[in-house]
């Protein structure tokens, strides 16, 4: 059953493996495929029942190894500039194209294609293949996968998150969280506002917080190495009333914060949270934490080598490499293609850029032979 890369990633994207909606065909075919390499896995059913986490291993799972981390989940492609179908992947002149390519059916592509020479190494070290679900919705599915993982294997030296960054290693990233409000009140006629309790009012003190909040962080801690240097907040939507002449008796705000490494995203957000009025509720809708490895760190050495590129200092997107870092492992971002395609109709990746990730893969494993 072997697969060249091109062909692996054609299936990938064939699978509609929207954020929020099942996975259980697409991890069908990768439980299939990893079956006819012969290689260990588990897959990890997640609270929602239909979609699960996939972890695999190569080698000795009872020694040290590392971590190949990638999510199957994408976002919609309702764009009306797509020229095809976003789901059936077409090739012109060295792109492939179709959602999911570049982020990140690309980089378990080509993990998948490198299976079948990884397993014919004598590998010193493991290497595991970790795909998890629901990356796009704040990374909800992979900390499952994280609370299972001291069963899984012995406590891994690293993890390589194959994300797009040209596969130039990344050694930071920003946090982030992500809170709703919801505002409840009495509807009426906008005559009599006395008769009513108007919901986007009793939104208001929780709003104005927040710009206070977004201010004020450009003061606060920097780091250079982001873009820009300091925490961010800022109110993303905002919904609610049905007409002028009618009193609002609901409204609902979303507001996001990309907090620094060393700066809890949860934090940035408590002056919202203590704006809030008694009629405001607030739920998290996604929270991770920042990345931030040293440059010095072993890890960092072992991608210089494996990718040929020097590390960089950070990427202002965020990934789930926070989450493994802090569930103990160290992590680094490096996978093929570029964030800018990411979200966008007729996303893609190169021929190029597909085959330099295997190579990239193949010289880890050559790193890890005896």
């Amino acid at each position: 059953m072997d697969l060249s890369a091109a062909d692996l990633l054609d299936r990938l994207v064939g699978f509609p493996s929207v954020v929020g909606t099942p996975n259980g065909d697409l991890m069908d075919f990768v439980s299939g495929y990893l079956s006819a390499h012969d290689v260990p896995h588990t897959r990890l059913q997640g609270p929602e029942g239909d979609r699960s986490n996939l972890f695999a291993t190569i080698g000795d799972a009872a020694r040290p190894g590392y971590i190949l981390s990638g999510h199957v989940d994408v976002v919609p492609a309702k764009e009306p500039e797509w020229h095809g179908d976003p789901f059936v992947m077409r090739r012109k002149e060295g792109r492939m194209i179709g959602r999911g390519t570049c982020d990140m059916k690309g980089f378990v592509a080509a993990v998948l294609a490198a299976v079948p020479e990884l397993r014919r190494m004598d590998l010193t070290a493991p290497i595991h293949i970790a795909l998890s679900y629901d990356e796009e919705a704040g990374c909800r599915g992979v900390p499952h996968m994280l609370i299972a993982l001291p069963d899984l294997c012995a406590a891994p030296l690293g993890c390589i998150v194959g994300e797009p960054t040209g596969l130039v290693p990344v050694l930071a990233h920003k946090g982030k969280a992500a809170l709703r409000l919801q505002a409840s009140g009495r509807a009426g006629h906008s005559s009599r506002p006395d008769l009513g309790h108007n919901a986007i009012h009793a939104l208001l003190p929780a709003l104005e917080a927040a710009v206070a909040q977004a201010s004020a962080l450009r003061a606060g801690p920097q780091d250079d190495r982001f873009a820009p240097p300091y925490s961010t907040l800022q109110i993303g939507t905002v919904q609610g009333g049905q007409a002028i002449n009618i009193i609002p008796e609901a409204a609902e705000a979303a507001i996001e914060a990309r907090a620094i490494a060393g700066v809890d995203p949860k934090v940035v957000l408590a002056p919202v949270l203590d704006a809030l009025g008694e009629d405001v509720t607030a739920d998290w809708l996604s929270t991770y934490p920042a990345l931030a490895l040293a440059a010095d760190h072993p890890l960092a050495a072992l991608l210089h080598r494996i990718s040929g590129s020097a590390p960089l200092g950070a990427v202002s997107f965020g990934t789930e490499a926070g989450l493994f870092q802090q569930a103990g492992v160290p992590a680094i971002i490096c996978g093929p293609g570029d964030i800018a395609r990411a979200h966008r109709p007729e996303e893609y990746l190169t021929e190029a850029e597909l085959a330099g990730a295997v190579e990239m893969i193949l010289s880890l494993g050559r790193a890890l032979s005896a």
